[in-house]
């Protein structure tokens, strides 16, 4: 079955002037063009328009799904999978911080008293590591795989205090940058560079999985989606921040790896 652009439109939610813009940038082509003129889209389309709005919602940029979908190995059904479990983990992780909310509003009336660590049930550092690394394979693709598996190995029997620390050391990692760039080094000051090799050796995929790509690569991703929403609390113009240590991850990278 064809629809047109107002079917489509109409069916999608995504506006006629939002399908036109698609077509000319060429992040969606229709799959014919009547005799009138007309745009028609079939099912492959409509596929294509489902995974644009999926990555649209995970925070994609369309310069970055369209990349992702020109890829040779793009394969839809993992793609879905991935959309998934991505879901699926923001479902379970809402569902813990509503009952916290529901936990801390009964201790509040006197109901029933929360025991300690049960105050930040939800805001786990752990959970919020796997959702990026599903990103970091949504944007940089299979060839991201290698060192997240390397992480998980090594983060594996992490206890509390283990994530705590590593959450301490990621403050001290922004903290350092943020001051440095306030005081007007440049990304490829010593200074820098030595904040950043400090970073470098706090990932838990260091090594020889970080390629210079991988870590490049993880520096764009951290301008990107809501990553850029960690540098808040050290600079009030966080993103610029975000884009500072970007820059400066990859000179480090151009001079020491592979």
């Amino acid at each position: 079955m064809a629809y047109t652009v107002a079917k489509l439109a109409k069916i999608s939610g995504v506006s006629v002037r939002t399908l036109h813009w698609y077509d000319e940038v060429g992040l969606l082509k229709p799959a014919y063009h009547g005799a009138n003129g007309y745009r028609f889209y079939e099912e492959e389309q409509l596929l294509i328009l489902q995974q644009i709005l999926f990555f649209r919602e995970l925070g994609f940029e369309l310069k970055q799904i369209e990349k992702i979908l020109r890829r040779s190995d793009f394969d839809q059904m993992k793609a879905l999978s991935s959309h998934r479990q991505v879901l699926q983990k923001d479902v379970e992780r809402k569902g813990n911080l509503i009952q916290t909310i529901d936990r801390t509003i009964a201790h509040l009336k006197g109901q029933k008293k929360m025991k300690d660590q049960e105050f930040y049930h939800g805001f786990i550092t752990k959970e919020k590591q796997a959702e990026y690394e599903q990103y970091l394979v949504n944007r940089l693709g299979e060839k991201a795989m290698d060192p997240i598996e390397v992480s998980k190995a090594k983060m594996k029997n992490w206890s509390k205090e283990d994530w705590e620390k590593f959450s301490q050391e990621w403050d001290s990692i922004c903290k350092d940058l943020s001051s440095l760039r306030d005081r007007s080094f440049s990304a490829d000051s010593k200074e820098v560079q030595k904040v950043i090799q400090k970073h470098y050796e706090w990932l838990p995929w260091t090594g020889a999985s970080c390629t210079k790509e991988a870590y490049t690569g993880l520096g764009q991703v951290y301008v990107e989606f809501e990553w850029k929403k960690a540098f808040a609390p050290y600079d009030s113009n966080h993103p610029r921040l975000a884009q500072f240590m970007a820059e400066a991850m990859k000179i480090f990278a151009d001079r020491q790896l592979a």
